[in-house]
Order: structure tokens, then C-alpha cells, then sequence
């Protein structure tokens, strides 16, 4: 086993049933061992809104305090994560649901801000690369959940584009990796209101160019600043397209969606 891919799906295709269970499909068709990474950040808005609490965003990323940690540990590494772990059953891909906690695949800390308390949002401190490679080995499919810990008994909050990034990182230091962030546009865009658009391959000092002229806002910030960290961090390459794309791109090296590069 030299060769690895790793997935991170979000965007509105965690919303849409019909558009998860294609791509989870396709995902069970991929033939070589896999990981994937889920987030699902409207169902925990939704469900934060039904109960009374509110949701704040800065930067794309989610102030976390206790009412909702509760709520994206409910949602995330529950009702999600077992969601597409029976999905991918009924498509006999033998996966696993687990969470950052389990098996301590995922140590964090708190993140400390000069001005902004996130309450109990995590940043990354160590991944436990062994175990999951161990699972691979086993025809064992992980389905992980962006809820992590801090090693003293608290669960933190932590974005799924960094669990993708921090694991993708330091499965490259063992194994070939091929890392995708699947969502529901063809790569990334030019002009957000145009779907044609789309920028084929970018390197770190065009990213830089166009987060200067706001081509990059928003949302997009957290996942392509997680890209640089990737690639900065010795994975050769990542890859953001529509989900729908992600088989071929895997099992026929299409070239879809936006590719980038460090140089």
C-alpha cells in the first residue's frame, strides 16, 4: 500500500441528500485505500436554530462555546458521520466513524487570539498518522469527524478543511498522498456567479495575489489557507473540485477542477 487518497467533503453537498449518496458512490469506487473527511456546517446552524443558540461566524471559522460544542459533537461525529458510514456499507466499502477523540487520532489545544475568544474551537497539535494507515492496511475505510481533544477530557471544535490539511500532511511524510477538497463548484472560481470560470491551476504566490484582490473571501479563506499549509508541508499537490468529479480524477487522473501547486 504506497498510495493514499484523501478526501475532504463539505460544502452544500453534506445538505443535499441526493448529491452526498452519489458522491459516496463514487467514493466506495475509488480503488485505492481512502480516507475521507466530512464537515456539515448548515446542519449545526439549523439544528443551533431550532434549539435557541446562536450561531457566530468570524472568518469563516465558528465561535464555539459550550451549548454548541454540544450541538457539532451532536451533529458531526453522530447523525453525519453515521449517516455515510451506512451509506458506504450498503456499497460494501467497510468503513468507520470516529472522531479526533478516538484512538487520540487528533491532539489539540484551545485556540488562543489576541482579541477573539473562539471558545472551544481546536488547533492541531499531533495526528495520529500510525493508526490510521493501520485501518487501511485492514480494508478499513475512516470516516472522520472534525471534533478533536485537548488530552485533558475536553473536546474542541476544530474546522475540517485543517483536519484534512494537518492529516494529509503527515500521511505524505509516510505514503504517496493525493488529497481532494470535493464541494459543489468545479474548482475555484474567477467570478463567483459564473461556473465556467474556473481557475485550472494556481501555485502560493497566485493564491496570495488573488486573496489581495478579494477573489478569495469569505468561506473560501479557511480551505485555500489550509492548502498552503499542505503544500508548504511537503504534499505535492491538492486538488478542489465539484464532488461529482472525484472519481475520475482518482481512478482515471482526469485533470478537473483547480490544482495547486507550492511553485
Amino acid at each position: 500500500m504506497n498510495n493514499i487518497v484523501i478526501i475532504k467533503i463539505g460544502g452544500n453537498i453534506i445538505d443535499d441528500a441526493a448529491a452526498l449518496n452519489a458522491f459516496l458512490k463514487d467514493f466506495a469506487k475509488i480503488n485505492v485505500p481512502k480516507i475521507l473527511i466530512h464537515g456539515g456546517g448548515k446542519i449545526a446552524t439549523q439544528l443551533s436554530k431550532t434549539l435557541g443558540i446562536e450561531t457566530k461566524m468570524i472568518d469563516g471559522r465558528r465561535i464555539t462555546d459550550e451549548k454548541t460544542l454540544e450541538v457539532v459533537t451532536m451533529v458531526y461525529a453522530g447523525l453525519i458521520s453515521k449517516n455515510i458510514v451506512a451509506t458506504l456499507q450498503a456499497q460494501n466499502c467497510n468503513a468507520i466513524g470516529l472522531c479526533g477523540a478516538d484512538v487520540n487520532i487528533i491532539v489539540a489545544h484551545k485556540r488562543k487570539h489576541p482579541t477573539i475568544d473562539y471558545g472551544f474551537v481546536g488547533d492541531i497539535d499531533n495526528v495520529n498518522a500510525a493508526f490510521l494507515i493501520s485501518l487501511l492496511q485492514q480494508n478499513i475505510t475512516p470516516i472522520i469527524a472534525p471534533i478533536t481533544h485537548d488530552g485533558n477530557g475536553n473536546l474542541l471544535n476544530t474546522n475540517a478543511d485543517s483536519v484534512a490539511s494537518s492529516i494529509a500532511i503527515e500521511l505524505s511524510k509516510i505514503k504517496n498522498v493525493t488529497f481532494l477538497y470535493c464541494f459543489e463548484k468545479a474548482g475555484l472560481l474567477e467570478n463567483i456567479e459564473d461556473d465556467n470560470s474556473i481557475i485550472p491551476s494556481l501555485n502560493i504566490a497566485q493564491v496570495e495575489q488573488l486573496k489581495e484582490k478579494q477573489v478569495i473571501t469569505d468561506g473560501m479563506l479557511p480551505k485555500v489557507q489550509n492548502i498552503i499549509n499542505a503544500l508548504e508541508n511537503n504534499v505535492e499537490k491538492v486538488i478542489l473540485c465539484h464532488a461529482q468529479n472525484a472519481l475520475s480524477i482518482v481512478n482515471e487522473n482526469a485533470k478537473i477542477g483547480t490544482v495547486f501547486t507550492k511553485i
